[in-house]
């Protein structure tokens, strides 16, 4: 009787398969051990293993560290999305078709917008629920788990990754109407450096007066950096009187429409970024990846007037 040939051709063994994966995750076997709840020889063992069926090794090994060879690299992320694409499958089956769409975003995008629109992709894709974490670091999607970014450093292309232009990161003074008022209202750019400056220190700020026709070089520089860490900080103390803050006029479009935030002049700032919803190529059809994607893309054309 004939063998059924399986129409993947032939397989490595999984045990092998997964505990390379964590390896070259962690790029450690140590580390690879302690998440599997293995020891670090059998970690070994199935490293080996699968390096005998491929036919070439995947590590450099080295005294206290491993790297991928090239051929590693390859059958790192092959087994990377392939654990992935399993253990989307898994979760959605045992959640009744449930998925977890994981979005790592940059807090001020987060707060000040994403926060505010996401219950209407909720809304249309009840079986998707989205978990974000907020990072001001660059998160690599796919050693970390996430299947969306929301990115502004870079121009917009990253090796791997496909991304979609949301936003151009302009910026603009804004304060609150009392304290434009305290100096009887502000009539000229150089006016701002009457009032406090909150983060005197940002790029922006220079940027912004230079655009002006004001040299506030020395006047900022002598005044007390003060550093809030992020937009949504930074307009939550502008809303309070604390100062004037430079920010990005779509990511506080509810607060200058409510008048707790007023901004004084037209000029706005260019520095060249910009907002970018990026994802791994290869998984651009992934549904509730594709379903993410539509929705803020049409979302922020909406928003912003198609800008």
């Amino acid at each position: 009787m004939p063998i059924a040939l399986s129409p993947f051709g032939a397989m490595p063994p999984l045990a092998a398969v997964r505990a390379f994966e964590s390896a070259a995750r962690h790029l450690s076997f140590t580390r690879a051990a302690e998440e599997l709840a293995m020891t670090q020889a059998a970690v070994s063992y199935q490293i080996k293993v699968l390096e005998e069926r491929v036919g070439s090794p995947l590590f450099v090994r080295q005294a206290r560290q491993v790297a991928l060879t090239e051929t590693g690299q390859v059958l790192a992320r092959a087994a990377t999305d392939a654990f992935r694409i399993l253990s989307e499958g898994y979760e959605t089956a045992r959640g009744g078709g449930l998925a977890t769409l994981s979005i790592s975003t940059i807090p001020t995008f987060a707060a000040n917008w994403l926060a505010l629109h996401l219950g209407s992709f909720q809304i249309a894709h009840p079986g998707i629920a989205v978990r974000l974490d907020t990072s001001t670091r660059t998160v690599d999607l796919v050693q970390e788990g996430f299947d969306i970014g929301i990115r502004t450093s870079g121009s917009g292309q990253w090796p791997g990754l496909r991304s979609h232009h949301l936003l151009r990161a302009d910026f603009t003074p804004m304060l609150s109407p009392a304290l434009a008022a305290s100096i009887g209202g502000l009539k000229e750019p150089a006016d701002i450096l009457k009032l406090p400056i909150i983060g005197p220190g940002d790029p922006w700020w220079r940027i912004w007066f230079a655009a002006g026709g004001v040299d506030a070089a020395a006047n900022l520089a002598a005044r007390p950096d003060n550093k809030l860490g992020s937009q949504a900080f930074e307009g939550r103390a502008a809303v309070g009187g604390s100062g004037v803050a430079i920010l990005t006029k779509a990511l506080f479009a509810e607060e200058l429409a409510n008048g707790s935030l007023i901004q004084p002049f037209d000029l706005v700032g260019d520095d060249g970024h910009a907002y970018w919803l990026v994802y791994q190529e290869q998984r651009r059809n992934t549904p509730k990846i594709r379903a993410f994607r539509d929705w803020i893309l049409k979302e922020i054309g909406v928003a912003t007037g198609g800008t």
